[in-house]
């Protein structure tokens, strides 16, 4: 892989190894849209919220001073990315952030960045 550079300025195993991990579209890809998804600060305050505790739609909608109606349409490409899950319980579903390495990093960038605390 190292040959297809013009210049060397590194050494060709790392270099090779950096093209092989860079071959890995879906990774990136999968990433990125994990990113996207929560690049929307509305989506961002449910993922957070949902970090702390298991909540339906209509108590996550009245914390967050919105419509049912759009808090779901906000749930569904947190929950198809893997951020969040749901159960059903009787006709009520709740959802909470996934138990993933993925959504606990992320969570704690959140808490990072934002010079947040755990309640």
């Amino acid at each position: 892989m190292s040959s297809i550079l013009p210049h060397h300025h590194t050494e060709s195993i790392t270099t090779d190894n950096l093209c092989q991990q860079l071959n890995q579209v879906q990774d990136f890809q999968a990433t990125a849209n994990v990113f996207k998804q929560v690049g929307d600060p509305t989506r961002l305050k449910i993922f957070w919220l949902l970090c702390h505790c298991e909540e339906c739609v209509t108590d996550i909608a009245a914390m967050i001073e919105m419509s049912s109606p759009a808090v779901s349409h906000h749930l569904r490409p947190l929950k198809t990315c893997g951020l969040i899950t749901s159960r059903r319980e009787g006709k009520e579903v709740y959802y909470k952030a996934a138990t993933t390495t993925e959504a606990q990093t992320l969570h704690h960038m959140i808490e990072t960045i934002m010079d947040l605390t755990c309640p």
